[in-house]
């Protein structure tokens, strides 16, 4: 019996990882389960991708370059759960309890719906109801943390108000509460066109984009300028450019390069060019080297399968006799 507290966390695979991705919440993940503090329970949410992905092939694709990303980032798959949301059959059973003592108004307060809404668009039965599918993702583990970008708070807080709700319901202790866990300084990853780094808004630099392709998207960064801070002048640095050069370089070793280089807004995209494909290239080296590897995939898969199945069918048994069912 693992007695570490868990971490949980999920990735859908509707599109290619980009470095919002990776500084947002996967580099967490590297560092949190080197440290040796967490049980880490990572899967690929494949049910929620459904909301959007209608190709078995693609699915079926995504998800093996997803599993490959990860180890190739740095996480040992030894020390990690790695699995496919689908492989366990508890989320969709929890998803549905849960449904059962949520209300429609509530659900409706969650930004996806909200932000679907406002825009006119067709919305599913799947996206309304995400949220339910997500904290049984959560609440199934005992998660103590799930690391997430600021912008995807609620997802935690919804968990919670939900785990309290069916503690309070069926006056249990069932469900343990968990927190987000948030590095303010890199919650939010701007893209290329300032706004948050986002696969829809198409402003994303791959994580594993060869050094041309890194080389064009840098080059497409607008560049817009804000006052420098600390200087007292009325100096301007490309804010855009700078906000990204900052998750691989720290402010002290950038502050004389933009000084050095003020108004000079090629030379610093080249100069972030350089710095991102060093710091990129050893990650983008081993996904290369591993990504034809199906064998491997399927091991880590079907072993994680086992351990989460195990987990979960050991909550939903305490779950079922609450609820009478058992």
């Amino acid at each position: 019996m693992n007695e570490k507290p868990v971490l949980v966390s999920g990735v859908k695979p509707t599109g290619d990882l980009h470095i919002g991705n990776y500084f947002g919440a996967m580099r967490q993940f590297v560092d949190l389960t080197k440290e040796g503090k967490y049980h880490p329970f990572i899967f690929v949410a494949d049910y929620h991708a459904l909301n959007t992905m209608q190709d078995a092939e693609e699915m079926r694709r995504r998800t093996r370059e997803i599993v490959v990303a990860y180890i190739a980032i740095g996480l040992d798959p030894k020390d990690v759960v790695f699995f496919k949301q689908s492989d366990v059959p508890a989320h969709t059973e929890l998803c549905w309890i849960f449904d059962t003592i949520t209300t429609m108004p509530y659900l409706m307060r969650a930004h996806a719906f909200k932000d679907a809404e406002a825009k006119n668009k067709e919305i599913t039965v799947g996206t309304f109801n995400y949220p339910m599918l997500m904290a049984a993702d959560i609440l199934l583990y005992d998660a103590a943390i799930v690391p997430v970008g600021a912008d995807q708070k609620q997802h935690i807080e919804i968990a919670r108000d939900t785990a309290e709700k069916f503690n309070r319901v069926y006056k249990t202790d069932v469900f343990k509460l968990p927190e987000p866990y948030i590095m303010p300084e890199v919650a939010i990853v701007p893209g290329t066109d300032g706004q948050k780094m986002s696969k829809s808004y198409g402003n994303v630099i791959p994580l594993f984009a060869s050094r041309d392709e890194l080389a064009k998207c840098v080059m497409n960064i607008v560049t817009d300028s804000s006052p420098s801070t600390g200087s007292g002048q009325a100096a301007h640095r490309p804010e855009n450019v700078y906000q990204i050069h900052r998750l691989v370089r720290s402010e002290a070793e950038l502050a004389p390069l933009y000084e050095e280089h003020r108004g000079k807004y090629k030379a610093l995209k080249e100069l972030l060019i350089e710095d991102l494909d060093r710091y990129l290239a050893p990650m983008r080296a081993r996904y290369d080297e591993l990504k034809n590897d199906s064998g491997m995939v399927e091991e880590i898969l079907a072993r994680g399968k086992q351990e989460a199945r195990a987990v979960s069918e050991a909550k939903m048994a305490q779950v079922r006799k609450a609820i009478g069912v058992a």
